[in-house]
C-alpha cells in the first residue's frame, strides 16, 4: 500500500502508538533518504554512535509496531537506527538552525534536521541484531506483510482477556491503549472476553476494525475513531478536547454517557493501563 504524501507534522504524542510512528517512517524517508546528512547527538550521550554514520545517507526507514528503524547506508556492522519514543519521546522536524533541548540524535540534511529528544532507547545495531529485535514483535495491522492468519491461533489458544492480548506488543504491534479501547467498543466486544472465548469472526473483525483506524490515524496524524453519525456536527455537541487530538468513543471518557446508549462510561485498571469501555454495548 503507498501511503499519500504527509504535512509536516511535529511529533508530541504521549505514550505514542503505531500510527505515530509510521508516519515518522514515511517523513524520514521522504525527506532524508538519499541525501548525504549530518548526524549528531548534541546532547552527547549518543556521540560516539552517531560519529560511526555521519555523513551516510539514509537508505531506509521502516515501523513495525512502535519500534522505528533507520537503515544508513555506512561501511560499519552497526549501521542501523533503532528507536523506541517511549512514554516522553519525540522526534520533531525542525529548520535546521533551530537547535534546543536535549536532542539525542539530530539528522541534519542541511536545510532541516529530525531531531529526537527524550526516547526510551535510541542504538545502533548490526542486521543480525535488527533480525532478533523483529523476531520478538507481533503482527503491525499497519504493514502489508502482516499476517492475522499467523496470529489467530495464538489469540484463540490463550485464557487471557481480549483487552489484554490487543496491548501485549508481542502479538498486536503497534496497538495502544486508544485503539485498544475504541475498536472493542466499536464492535461491541467486551474487553473481559477471554482470547478462547472469542469466535474467529470476531477477530477478523477487531483485526480489520485496526488496519481501517490506524491507517486513518497514519494519514490525518490524530486518531478519530466515531462514526459520521456521532460527530460533534452530527450530534450537535461540543467536540472532544484531549491531547490526543480526536474524536472517540470511550477511551478517557469515563462517567460521561455514552453516545450511542447513553450508560455511563466505566474505567479500571487492567495490567497496569486504564481500560475504558461502555457496559451498556460491551457487556460482560
Amino acid at each position: 500500500m503507498t501511503l499519500p504524501t504527509l504535512p509536516r507534522p511535529h511529533y508530541t504524542v504521549r505514550m505514542p502508538e503505531g500510527h505515530v510512528i509510521h508516519r515518522l517512517a514515511n517523513e524520514l524517508n521522504e525527506r532524508f533518504a538519499g541525501r548525504d546528512l549530518h548526524i549528531t547527538s548534541p546532547q552527547g550521550r549518543f556521540a560516539a554512535e552517531a560519529s560511526l554514520i555521519d555523513g551516510a545517507p539514509i537508505t531506509h526507514a521502516e515501523a513495525r509496531g512502535k519500534h522505528l528503524f533507520i537503515d544508513v547506508d555506512a561501511p560499519h556492522p552497526e549501521h542501523i537506527l533503532y528507536i523506541h519514543l517511549g512514554l516522553i519521546g519525540e522526534m520533531r522536524f525542525e529548520p535546521t538552525d533551530d537547535v534546543w533541548g536535549q536532542i539525542r540524535l539530530r539528522i541534519d540534511n542541511g536545510e532541516e534536521a529530525a531531531n529526537l529528544r527524550g526516547p526510551q532507547w535510541c542504538r545502533l545495531i548490526t542486521d543480525a541484531e535488527y533480525d532478533i529485535a523483529v523476531a520478538k514483535l507481533g503482527e503491525d495491522p499497519l504493514r502489508e506483510d502482516a499476517s492475522p492468519d499467523h496470529l489467530w491461533p495464538r489469540v484463540s489458544r490463550s485464557g487471557r482477556s481480549i483487552g489484554s492480548l490487543l496491548m501485549d506488543q508481542k502479538l498486536f504491534a503497534g496497538v495502544g491503549n486508544i485503539y485498544r479501547a475504541e475498536t472493542l467498543f466499536r464492535l461491541g466486544i467486551s474487553p473481559f472476553l477471554p482470547g478462547n472465548q472469542l469466535e474467529r469472526n470476531e477477530f477478523d473483525s477487531i483485526w480489520f476494525d485496526l488496519v481501517g483506524l490506524m491507517n486513518d490515524g497514519v494519514r490525518a496524524g490524530r486518531i478519530d475513531t466515531v462514526r459520521p453519525e456521532h460527530t460533534p456536527e452530527a450530534m450537535n455537541r461540543e467536540p472532544r478536547k484531549d491531547d490526543h487530538g480526536g474524536e472517540v468513543y470511550v477511551y478517557r471518557r469515563s462517567g460521561q454517557p455514552c453516545f450511542v446508549c447513553g450508560t455511563d462510561i466505566a474505567e479500571k485498571v487492567m495490567e497496569g493501563r486504564n481500560l475504558f469501555w461502555c457496559p451498556g454495548c460491551q457487556p460482560d
